[in-house]
């Protein structure tokens, strides 16, 4: 297994002491900037920094003391000198990139932390593909921090997946080097309803002294929110308004809002600081899921604190959110998250706390990006074939496959309908009255038909049912073997040759999205690591997810990043109703209910 070879702070504390106290010179020393300390949230201009083995050693306003004849110097110019950015909740797979791609793609941007929870992979290799997640994320030269994965399936009972987390692969992992905590614990109702393995999964992490992340994906702020919290998560990201910030905050909780690539939750919850006034020392930002078009073209945890700032926020708050909050919450508060003596030097230089440009990044005390570059190697791991292989369809599928059968005789029906609500994880369940053509109901107009294809075990099984919200127009269909979290297939369309046909080509190519309409492929994204990721560079999985989403707006779709709300349609702990692979799943009762109603 690979070993997390950057020294620790007693390792390096002589040099970090004699570097200090002028005894010994630095290695680099950043000098005349303005420093922004996240401890006191100030600004003290004419600031240096000094740095050796990779930490640093003094800031003040003159480390001329620890300079040496070989003593490099970068000069601030006067620039703000800012901490790192941490992102405190994602998942790296959403990237569609492997750790070294998704690394490469957010350098450049001042991502220099990640708190990354693997549960994708899981879902599909089980804790061997943790640990391959595990030890490409040690490779790399930012923090890349492992979260193990809590729930495998996400539901018990309403999903089957690839393989499944137990709490003996819990307490395995939390010996690793690189593993942090728990992921996030998305079986609210069994942590609530005291469910003997997730309080072991939990209390496998709290012996390990080990931060227990939450997901707490429900509006009921009662009993069964506080049953939650006294489980142990100690962190949310799922909340979509002032009130869910507000609950988790006075509950002793982590509020995370988020911002991703369709996730807009800042907005609506951080007005808990700005306006109510409440301590910000208990609110997070991160970004949950961002694919790689969102990274390439507009940012990764800069993007989320401009956007903050733009909402009302003070900048040197929400940089105390995406740094200091962070780090502190994880337990790395002496190691990362402010610029201080002895942490990690991980240093952004800019010129505007407001627009927040990133200028060049500093991680682990070496320049590795400037002027959106990225400027250092970022090392792939070696991905085996049993990684590369996880479609597993018996055969091609035909048209019948996707035909929803009508009761016999009727000439239309009520259907109940998965109703996609832009910009957010929370889908409605709603009813459409359907016509029904020989036998078979029919997509038609604002619905189109949704089916859940199996492939990890190559049953052949494929569930059929209905959406509304994506807005296609013509003969077309979407697959995707992105299917939060049991990642099977998901096939959305109008046509069922159409989806058909595109799902017999992510057999073909081992995974990915594609897009078809007419009998023609618009739209290919390989993904034939897990069916997750691609390990090309991430500006070629950029452009080619930049087509996916056109291919979506040409053929009538308009709501913002729809494949995100495409690939979370199988997430069975998030209202209100979603599919799986065993049926159509109603989340507010964790029950199974009938596609047609009457």
């Amino acid at each position: 297994m690979t070993q997390d070879i950057f020294p620790t702070w007693p390792d390096s504390a002589a040099q970090l002491v004699d570097v200090a106290a002028g005894r010994a010179p630095a290695d680099t020393i950043i000098r005349g900037g303005i420093w922004v300390n996240v401890h006191t949230r100030e600004t003290l201009t004419d600031h240096d920094i000094a740095i050796v083995a990779g930490r640093i050693a003094f800031v003040g306003p003159d480390a001329g003391h620890c300079r040496g004849a070989h003593t490099k110097i970068i000069e601030a110019h006067g620039r703000y000198m800012i901490p790192g950015l941490c992102d405190g909740h994602m998942h790296i797979e959403s990237g569609m990139l492997t750790p070294a791609e998704f690394a490469r793609a957010v350098i450049p941007h001042g991502t220099t932390s990640m708190f990354t929870d693997p549960h994708e992979i899981a879902n599909v290799l089980g804790l061997a593909g943790v640990r391959m997640m595990h030890d490409e994320a040690l490779m790399q030269p930012v923090n890349i921090f492992t979260q193990m994965p809590s729930c495998a399936p996400s539901a018990p009972g309403m999903e089957t997946t690839g393989f499944e987390i137990s709490a003996e692969d819990v307490a395995e992992a939390m010996a690793w080097p690189g593993i942090v905590g728990l992921g996030e614990m998305m079986n609210f109702p069994g942590v609530s309803n005291a469910d003997p393995q997730m309080l072991a999964e939990i209390a496998a992490t709290q012996r390990a002294g080990k931060t227990v992340g939450g997901h707490y994906a429900s509006p009921d702020l009662g009993p069964a929110f506080a049953a939650y919290v006294a489980g142990g998560p100690a962190d949310d990201h799922e909340g979509t308004c002032e009130a869910d910030a507000v609950a988790r905050m006075r509950q002793g909780m982590r509020s995370m809002i988020r911002l991703g690539s369709a996730w807009y939750d800042v907005e609506s919850q951080i007005t808990a600081i700005t306006e109510k006034g409440l301590d910000s020392r208990n609110m997070i930002l991160c970004t949950d899921d961002c694919h790689s078009g969102t990274l390439v073209n507009d940012g990764h945890m800069n993007r989320v604190v401009r956007h903050a700032i733009d909402c009302g926020c003070d900048p040197l708050v929400a940089l105390q959110m995406a740094t200091i909050n962070t780090a502190t919450h994880f337990g790395l508060e002496r190691e990362i998250g402010s610029i201080t003596p002895g942490r990690r030097a991980d240093v952004i230089l800019t010129s505007d706390l407001t627009s927040l440009p990133i200028e060049l990044v500093i991680a682990r005390g070496q320049i590795v990006a400037q002027d959106g570059v990225c400027l250092t190697e970022c090392p792939h791991y070696d991905w085996p074939q049993e990684a590369r292989q996880t479609v597993k369809m018996a055969r091609d599928l035909t048209g019948d496959d996707f035909a929803v059968p009508a009761p016999e005789g009727a000439n239309g029906v009520t259907a109940n309908v998965i109703g996609v609500v832009e910009n957010q994880a929370p889908t409605k369940a709603l009813q459409f009255e359907l016509p029904v053509t020989e036998g078979r109901v029919q997509a038609t107009g604002e619905v189109c038909q949704i089916a859940l294809v199996e492939r990890h075990r190559a049953t052949g099984g494929v569930v059929n049912a209905f959406v509304s919200g994506f807005g296609y127009e013509g003969q077309m269909a979407m697959a995707s073997t992105v299917a939060h979290d049991s990642h099977h297939m998901i096939v959305v369309g109008t046509d069922a040759d159409q989806m058909a046909l595109a799902a017999n080509r992510l057999r073909s190519v081992g995974g990915g999205i594609v897009i078809f309409r007419d009998g023609q492929e618009l739209a290919l994204v390989e993904l034939p690591i897990a069916g997750l990721m691609s390990d090309s560079p991430a500006a070629e999985v950029a452009a080619k997810t930049q087509m996916m989403m056109q291919a979506m707006r040409d053929c009538g779709c308009k709501l913002n990043n729809a494949y995100m709300q495409h690939s979370l349609l199988a997430l069975v702990v998030i209202p209100e109703l979603r599919i799986s692979d065993l049926g159509l799943v109603d989340v507010r009762t964790f029950e199974f209910t009938d596609v047609i109603v009457s």
